[in-house]
């Protein structure tokens, strides 16, 4: 079935038919009419024609707000240039229906099972990295101790000497 614009000049597609049905339904369901008994349940202590030129200022308001409504969705719509994405999204898909070798349905479970193998296997690489990072940290850990041992080594010679030098300077010294 091919429905126009309201310029009537393009044909429109069933998508941008079916948005612009969705929103229309959409806006009426959410700004409905109120009956005039809701009017007098609200406002019990307003004369009676207060009440029914209040029910008329409000179907005048609602009518008034689906106008503005309709106009703003129909002028977002031209300047995002939505019915020409959907047109072409919509030809695409026919495109790909007429294409025998595209595959029409996609096998949840195979999606499933190529992610996860994916995620297995992105772990396995994480841990290995993570393996490798620990092993490098013993091999540092290992080797600054050893600079830490050399370096206590040599504080104890460098005591010793220090020693043997007061040593002999006493010792000279007594002579």
């Amino acid at each position: 079935m091919e429905y126009r614009d309201e310029v009537g000049s393009s044909p429109i597609g069933s998508r941008q038919s079916d948005l612009k049905k969705s929103f229309k339904l959409a806006v009426v369901s959410l700004l409905t009419a109120c009956s005039k008994q809701d009017i007098s349940k609200a406002f019990p202590n307003f004369a009676a024609s207060e009440q029914d030129f209040l029910h008329r200022l409000f179907i005048q308001v609602v009518a008034s707000l689906h106008g503005n409504i309709q106009e703003e969705f129909e002028s977002l719509c031209l300047e995002s240039q939505v019915g020409t994405t959907l047109d072409t999204v919509e030809q695409f898909l026919e495109e790909q229906a007429l294409n025998p070798l595209h595959r029409d349905k996609t096998n949840v479970f195979d999606v499933a099972q190529n992610v996860l193998t994916l995620k297995k296997n992105e772990i396995q690489h994480l841990e290995n990295m993570l393996q490798k990072a620990e092993e490098q940290n013993c091999l540092i850990r290992a080797q600054i101790e050893g600079l830490k041992e050399k370096e206590a080594d040599v504080s104890v010679m460098a005591d010793a000497v220090q020693k043997k030098r007061e040593f002999k300077l006493w010792a000279t010294r007594k002579q």
